[in-house]
């Protein structure tokens, strides 16, 4: 989906809107007051005192219909220079208008704003020439907004649009806009009963509600079996740690403000933690250690804590308490090339089971003029940074480099991803780092007797289960493959009388799996639509004719037909399936 805040020609046009919006209401609405329209990345929005009036469905057209007569009109638009003496004596009766102007720079001398006909507004610009280029457009929804989005303000009216130079363009962008709604992971996972949030729980803090746990634990389940063949131990560690555990890591200089603030508890400073390579760290250095040993993979699936403001909080997306597929590999120099290989293998491999094609590799290299974020060593950079080039070059990955994307310790291949709709995601990411072991003062014995310092690889696959899960519901609409599947069989036998005896015995041959029968006193039909609304992959329909010839009937999700086989057949299909991840 395209991007309108960073297209130059939508923008403008988008930005011209968002008065042409502002015009149209306050002819409806003489009394309305206006705080800022900006554009954002879905089209524009306007903020709007309208007293004690609330915007309703029923005066979105209303304000469309003065839009349109607005543009038919075709007014020029003309842009304005004033000084700032004379901006706050045009807006004197207005005090959101008072109020941007005197919080303008001090060298602002010259304020711009803009008038279309009967309307004037203060905007830096740029608009496009008349109100005539301003035909397509569309506006999306409303909502509350709190003034300078701050609870203690008055809440002001914000309604959405979207504008384009062809009506085509628009109609494709609405049908884009319908699917990503269709998609939002939010709406599905409250329709399949996946997962919820609560303001008492906090924002960013989802539920994970029974059909959300069964998915995150098969995730876990499937990635653990993957990571046990690669020679991956797994540990606990604590959800806190002490402040000089994160000050020893660098990370509370580096990474504080992405962290909850510190608790006092007895004679100790503790923080929620933020990552696990700390824990990790202490764990390696728990034990003294031979080259012979290397590599070492711990792997955790940790629950971490990280602040995000809220209004970029989104559903399972974006959270302040993520659990992540995480692990740190203990590897010596002359090892970073293979490890550094199958941890890219496994990606690949792990993709290859998703069904995720439309990926891309990014190199996050420093920026070497940021000596504040990224620990001053050119050394140590310029060795980990051509080490990760190597190795990608070795493995013939196609990649692009992005300056000052590193992590501050280190190098980092992130794979971004992208999704049905929406931008790119970085889902997997693998760091190189040979600062923190330095940091831990981590060591291993050599083939000669001396004390070498290893190398740590960061490395997390799904990224966090949260993200992956969001990501993997938008890809299906919750149509989940049927190992993934919450419920994976819906079992629905016509008539309880004559046939509930049938279907409690094959939902004893199916006990190895996620079956739910279905004996409500409902109609078939209705069953039926039901199965389909929760998309459960398998379907039973057990009547007369199944009970006479043992057989069952089954329907897949997504399909009209019937087929008609013995259990035995239904529960190798099952197993296949499964085994597969089909």
């Amino acid at each position: 989906m395209i991007n309108i805040k960073e297209d130059e020609r939508l923008n403008k046009l988008n930005h011209s809107c968002a008065h042409l919006l502002a015009q149209a209401v306050k002819h409806l609405y003489p009394n309305a007051k206006f705080w800022v329209g900006p554009v954002i990345e879905e089209g524009f929005y306007y903020d709007i005192d309208l007293g004690d009036k609330v915007i309703t469905d029923e005066d979105i057209p209303l304000i469309e219909k003065e839009m349109k007569k607005i543009a038919k009109d075709g007014k020029r638009i003309v842009r304005h220079e004033i000084s700032k003496e004379e901006a706050l004596e045009m807006f004197k009766d207005d005090s959101y208008k008072l109020d941007l102007i005197s919080r303008m720079d001090e060298n602002d001398t010259i304020i711009s704003c803009y008038t279309q006909g009967d309307f004037t507004d203060l905007c830096r610009g740029p608009h496009v020439d008349t109100v005539k280029e301003l035909k397509h457009f569309k506006l999306l929804k409303f909502s509350g907004a709190y003034w300078k989005g701050d609870s203690k303000n008055k809440m002001l009216q914000r309604i959405y649009g979207v504008c384009f130079d062809k009506e085509e363009d628009l109609n494709e962008y609405l049908k884009e806009l319908e699917e990503a709604q269709a998609r939002d992971h939010r709406k599905i996972g409250k329709a399949l009963d996946i997962f919820t949030t609560n303001d008492l729980v906090g924002k960013g803090m989802p539920l994970w509600l029974p059909n959300g746990a069964i998915i995150r634990k098969e995730l876990e389940n499937y990635i653990y079996k993957k990571e046990q063949k690669l020679g991956y131990d797994h540990v606990y560690t604590p959800c806190v740690g002490t402040t000089d555990l994160y000050k020893t890591s660098g990370h509370w200089d580096h990474y504080k403000e992405n962290m909850f603030p510190s608790m006092q508890v007895d004679e100790e400073e503790f923080v929620l933690r933020p990552m696990n390579c700390p824990h990790h760290m202490l764990i390696y250095a728990n034990t003294i250690h031979s080259y012979r040993d290397l590599p070492i993979r711990i792997g955790e699936f940790a629950t971490d804590f990280r602040y995000e403001a809220s209004g970029a909080v989104k559903g399972l997306e974006r959270v302040r308490c993520m659990c992540q597929n995480d692990a740190h590999l203990f590897v010596t120099p002359e090892q970073i090339g293979d490890e550094f290989k199958k941890v890219v293998e496994l990606i690949l491999d792990v993709y290859h089971d998703f069904g995720i094609k439309n990926y891309k590799f990014r190199l996050s290299l420093r920026d070497k003029n940021d000596k504040e974020k990224y620990f001053d060593d050119d050394k140590m950079w310029d060795e980990a940074e051509n080490k990760l080039r190597e190795v990608l070059n070795g493995l013939n990955i196609n990649y692009y480099e992005a300056i000052g994307e590193a992590a501050f310790y280190g190098p980092k291949l992130d794979v971004e991803v992208k999704p049905a709709v929406g931008p790119e995601i970085t889902l997997s990411t693998c760091q190189l780092d040979f600062l923190l072991p330095r940091r831990f003062e981590l060591n291993y014995i050599d083939r000669e007797g001396n004390k070498q310092v290893p190398v740590v690889i960061h490395r997390a696959i799904f990224g966090t289960f949260d993200r992956f899960t969001a990501f993997i519901l938008e890809e299906t609409k919750g149509a989940l493959p049927l190992w993934l599947a919450p419920t994976q069989i819906n079992i629905i036998p016509v008539n309880n009388e004559y046939h509930l005896t049938y279907a409690k015995d094959i939902k004893e041959k199916l006990s190895d799996y996620r079956v739910k029968l279905d004996d409500r006193d409902e109609k078939l039909g209705y069953k039926m639509r039901e199965s389909v609304i929760n998309k459960i992959p398998i379907t039973l329909i057990l009547g007369q004719k199944e009970v006479d010839s043992q057989t069952v009937s089954y329907r897949m999700y997504g399909s009209e037909e019937t087929i008609t086989v013995s259990a035995e057949e239904l529960i190798q299909l099952i197993n296949n399936k499964i085994k597969n991840k089909n």
